[in-house]
């Protein structure tokens, strides 16, 4: 018998050169779903999975949909090659972007119409990135009282907010550029290691407004079905329940608010017994469940075993 798998899927900054690549060259079905994916974009969105250059991946607008697409064909070659089966994974749970290759995984929309969101969901928050003047983050150390009490101080008349809690003592705050750099000042001064992040723009902020408007639209324009197992919200830290509609309004106000991917594990690991899994790219949720909980494995596939 098949043991219950939960399926962790990566978010914006587990990109890379690459990515992807060595399904691709390992599996046909995961070929055809890059292949699929040039078609439908009319982009070469495998080629710069697969031969870059950097800047070009990492370019927001560009790799959410590149991450989309590289865990789902991982997912579809491990299932055709027997590696993984589809219909023992008892949960799914992504960080940020993930989050739509959760709900996919889930039966709540179609390889396609996750595709066309997430392809218009980079492009959104490209523009809303460029649009303002924003940036991010890390602090090291810090609980979710101090992130708060130091966006208090650091904020003065402009936007500054926590952004991603991601394990204990790592947080991610977000917003405009000159608050990020009174934040990096204050977090000094209170003892804490605060660094900025090379990002396009201040995400999961209210700077991300216009995004959040423009994705309500498009959010409105596709079917959704209720999951067939549960998917956590990034935004509530618990499962998304079956009425669509507040599927796809957690998805919207997820653009504007903090990710609470440590309330996600932990709901699952109190929750959900199975194995968990994280397809490609990168190593970035692995690597986060190490802090969260060191007695649970995640097992990576972000290349063929």
């Amino acid at each position: 018998m098949t043991e219950p798998t939960i399926i962790l899927c990566p978010g914006q900054g587990a990109q890379h050169t690459g990515m992807g690549k060595a399904w691709a060259e390992a599996s046909s079905v995961a070929a055809d779903t890059f292949k699929l994916a040039d078609e439908m974009l009319g982009t070469d969105l495998s080629v710069a999975c697969f031969e870059g250059p950097d800047e070009r991946i990492n370019r927001t607008d560009l790799a959410q949909a590149a991450i989309y697409v590289s865990s789902i064909a991982c997912c579809r070659a491990m299932a055709d090659r027997g590696e993984l089966d589809m219909a023992a994974v008892v949960a799914t749970a992504g960080l940020s972007l993930g989050e739509y290759t959760a709900l996919h995984l889930a039966g709540v929309f179609s390889f396609e119409d996750g595709l066309s969101l997430v392809w218009q969901r980079g492009r959104f928050m490209q523009d809303a990135a460029e649009a303002s003047d924003g940036g991010m983050v890390a602090l090291i150390g810090a609980d979710e009282d101090q992130a708060d009490a130091l966006c208090d101080a650091a904020r003065g008349d402009d936007v500054l907010v926590p952004a991603n809690f991601n394990c204990p003592g790592q947080i991610v705050i977000s917003g405009s550029s000159e608050a990020c750099d009174r934040a990096v000042a204050e977090a000094d001064k209170q003892g804490l290691r605060a660094t900025k992040l090379t990002v396009a723009g201040a995400f999961h902020s209210p700077l991300m407004d216009p995004a959040a408007e423009k994705m309500a639209e498009a959010l409105a324009q596709v079917n959704f079905q209720p999951p067939r197992i549960p998917v956590l919200s990034n935004v509530t830290g618990g499962p998304h329940d079956d009425l669509t509609e507040n599927i796809k309004n957690l998805l919207v106000e997820q653009i504007t608010s903090p990710v609470r991917w440590e309330q996600n594990v932990r709901w699952l690991l109190e929750s959900v017994n199975g194995n968990y899994i994280e397809p490609a790219p990168g190593k970035v949720l692995s690597g986060l469940m190490r802090r969260i909980d060191r007695g649970t494995k995640v097992q990576n596939h972000a290349e063929p075993s």
